[in-house]
C-alpha cells in the first residue's frame, strides 16, 4: 500500500467532507477513512498537500485512471476555486459564508451512490443519513481488504497497546444498484430507511435494468437531466438538484432545503409574506449565477454550523442585494409588511420538500439535508 502525495492548493479536506454533501467518511486519527468508488482510502492533509493511503484493491474493470488522478478528480482539485468564489454575489451573508468555508470544494461523486444516498436523505438529519449509509454499506456492500491506517504525518512509533486493533479497518463500498435491486423492502427498512425503502428499491431496479441509464444522462441538458431524475421514485426537485450538483457537476444547480430556505427568507426576503418555492428558485438562478451550487453549499455549511452555534442570529437586519443583481426585478420589497418573530414562532407545520417553513422554525431545526 503506497503513500501518495497530491498537491492540494486552496483545499480544506475536513470542511469538504463534513459539509453535508457526502456521508460515509469517518474521522480516524488526523485524517479521514472512506471509499472512492471501489477504492478504500485514508487521507490526511498537511498544508497544501493531500497525503493518501489506498487499500490493496484490484483496479475495477474499465478503470484506466491512475490513483492520483482518481483522487484529484474526486475532490475536484481542478476547480478554479478563486474564480468561482469571485463570481459570488457581493452581499454580507455570502461574504460571511465564503470566509467561513474557505477551501470547501464540491466533490465529484459516483452517480448511483449519490442518487441512492440522497433518496435516503429526505427529511433526515445529517447524522441519520450517515447511519443509513453505513448500514447499507455494511449489509449490502462489498468488504474490501483490510486497510491498515497509520497517521502518515506521525514520524514516531505509536504506542503498541491497542494500536493494531484500532488501525485495521475493513472498508465497505456502496452497494451496486443490482445488489439493492435484488434485496427486499423489509431488508432496506432494517437499515433505517422507513418509507424511503420502497423508493430506493424501485429506483435501484430501474437503474439495474438499464431503464434509467445514469451514465447516458450525462449528455442531457440541465432541464432534461432534472426531468429524468424527477421521474425516479423518491426524487423531487431538491434531491434532483443535489444529484445534479454532486454527481453530474452541474454547478448551477441550487438545492433548497430547510437551511437554505431559512437563509434565503431571513436574509433576502425579510418582509415577504408570500414566498413560494418557484419564486425562490427563480431568485436563486438569477442571483447566484453559474456557480450557484458552490454558493448554496457554502451557505448550507455556514448556516448548519456557524449560524446554528450562534443561535441563528442574522448577519444583517436589512435586505441584502448583490452588486451584480442590484435591480429589484424580483419585487421582493413590493410593499410587503414584516412578519413578526412572535407570529413566525407560532407556526408549527413541518416543511415538505417543496413546502415552506418560517425562518424561526428553521433556527431550531435539525441538520436536515
Amino acid at each position: 500500500m503506497n503513500l501518495l502525495e497530491i498537491p492540494a492548493q486552496d483545499f480544506d479536506l475536513a470542511k469538504t467532507l463534513d459539509s453535508g454533501q457526502v456521508f460515509h467518511w469517518e474521522k480516524v486519527g488526523r485524517g479521514f477513512l472512506g471509499a472512492i468508488g471501489d477504492y478504500p482510502v485514508y487521507a490526511e492533509q498537511g498544508n497544501n498537500v493531500l497525503r493518501v493511503r489506498r487499500g490493496a484493491t484490484p483496479r475495477p474493470a474499465g478503470e484506466t485512471r491512475a490513483p492520483p488522478r482518481i483522487l484529484a478528480e474526486y475532490f475536484a482539485l481542478d476547480h478554479p476555486l478563486a474564480e468561482i468564489c469571485a463570481s459570488f454575489p457581493d452581499d454580507p451573508i455570502m461574504t460571511a459564508a465564503q470566509n467561513f468555508c474557505g477551501g470547501l470544494r464540491i466533490i465529484r461523486q459516483p452517480k448511483w451512490e449519490c442518487l441512492a444516498t440522497f433518496i435516503c436523505s429526505s427529511m433526515k438529519q445529517v447524522t441519520h443519513i450517515r447511519q443509513i449509509s453505513k448500514a447499507l454499506r455494511e449489509r449490502f456492500g462489498v468488504a474490501r481488504s483490510p486497510l491498515r491506517v497509520r497517521p502518515v504525518a506521525d514520524k514516531i512509533d505509536p504506542p503498541k497497546d491497542g494500536f493494531a486493533a484500532a488501525n485495521h479497518y475493513v472498508v465497505h463500498v456502496f452497494p451496486s444498484a443490482r445488489r439493492l435491486a435484488n434485496s427486499s423492502e423489509n431488508e432496506l427498512r432494517e437499515c433505517g430507511l422507513g418509507y424511503r425503502a420502497k423508493n430506493l428499491l424501485a429506483t435501484a431496479r430501474l437503474v439495474s435494468s438499464g431503464e434509467a441509464d445514469l451514465e447516458a444522462w450525462s449528455a442531457l441538458s440541465d432541464l432534461d437531466l432534472q426531468a429524468k431524475l424527477c421521474e425516479l421514485p423518491g426524487v423531487g426537485a431538491k434531491v434532483a438538484n443535489c444529484v445534479m450538483l454532486f454527481a453530474y457537476e452541474r454547478l448551477r444547480a441550487f438545492p433548497i432545503d430547510v437551511w437554505i430556505e431559512r437563509v434565503l427568507r431571513q436574509q433576502y426576503f425579510p418582509r415577504a409574506r408570500k414566498l413560494n418555492s418557484q419564486r425562490l428558485r427563480k431568485f436563486c438562478e438569477s442571483h447566484f449565477g453559474e456557480h450557484g451550487g458552490y454558493a448554496q453549499q457554502y451557505l448550507f455549511h455556514y448556516a448548519r454550523t456557524a449560524l446554528r452555534k450562534s443561535g441563528g442570529s442574522k448577519v444583517s437586519s436589512t435586505p441584502l442585494r448583490s452588486a451584480r443583481n442590484n435591480k429589484r426585478n424580483d419585487g421582493r420589497m413590493g410593499g410587503n409588511k414584516s412578519i413578526s418573530m412572535s407570529k413566525r414562532k407560532n407556526k408549527s407545520k413541518s416543511r415538505s420538500e417543496n413546502g415552506t417553513t418560517s425562518a424561526a422554525q428553521v433556527v431550531s431545526a435539525p441538520g436536515l439535508r
